[in-house]
């Protein structure tokens, strides 16, 4: 089954995403260009996905609950986790490896929590875009035991990336999977990092404004359109094919 996915998205919990960046907005903006799946992932934190997961519900898309984790590196990680209640746990385990930064909403802007009908009902008071005191090499072993999966984040680009930061991507570091983005050199990629010739090269948005959401194109072969195989996937349990 061809699931068209869009795996990195940012609300407007995200310091950086736009208040537009709403449940409903990105959930039926999703539906309109054609993704049946989606993740929300926004810095450090899970704390919109349960709004999201039930805006998807009721819409016909599946939303994964999510965070792009920012390593003690500097690198970005998605990671995807199997409920809402997972998503709570690890999204409360990030907080408190997060430094006790304040966030000053005229610098940042503010980090807003909403509700399924796009309520806010509260903000995050800590900076969200900082550095938790998580290595790398700690992060796939630490999804995993909350039933999740991850992939490091657009590892072509020159900052927050895993390449950027250490040159290659680490075997012991675990990852089955990595984010490309739209720009990425793909043949480039695989000839000078190896271990990319053997994991599916994910292409997402990462999205922190509508516009920024792409019409259906990438596609996993799966099972069917559920959370279970998609992290199964991810995390080589069975052979899945790809395309960006």
């Amino acid at each position: 089954m061809k699931i068209h996915y869009d795996l990195h998205i940012h609300s407007a919990l995200s310091p950086c995403g736009d208040n537009d960046m709403t449940p409903n907005n990105i959930v039926n903006m999703a539906k309109l260009c054609g993704l049946t799946m989606i993740a929300v992932t926004d810095h450090n934190s899970c704390l919109n996905c349960p709004a999201a997961v039930e805006v998807g519900r009721q819409i016909g898309v599946t939303v994964v609950p999510g965070m792009e984790l920012c390593t003690a590196e500097d690198i970005h990680v998605v990671c995807l986790l199997p409920d809402l209640d997972a998503s709570a746990a690890f999204s409360d385990y990030v907080h408190q490896k997060i430094p006790p930064l304040s966030a000053d909403d005229d610098i940042f802007g503010r980090q807003l929590i909403m509700d399924e009908e796009d309520n806010i009902i509260g903000t995050e008071p800590l900076l969200l875009v900082t550095a938790a005191d998580i290595g790398v090499d700690q992060v796939h072993d630490l999804v995993a035991s909350f039933g999740g999966a991850c992939f490091p984040a657009h590892i072509d680009k020159s900052a927050y990336s895993i390449l950027a930061s250490l040159g290659a991507i680490p075997p012991e570091a675990g990852f089955t999977a990595a984010e490309i983005s739209s720009k990425g050199d793909v043949e480039t990629l695989k000839k000078e990092h190896p271990i990319l010739q053997s994991m599916p090269l994910l292409l997402n948005s990462d999205a922190h404004m509508l516009d920024q959401l792409r019409d259906a194109g990438p596609w996993l072969d799966l099972p069917d359109c559920s959370i279970k195989s998609l992290i199964d996937g991810i995390n080589n349990r069975f052979p899945m094919k790809w395309e960006r």
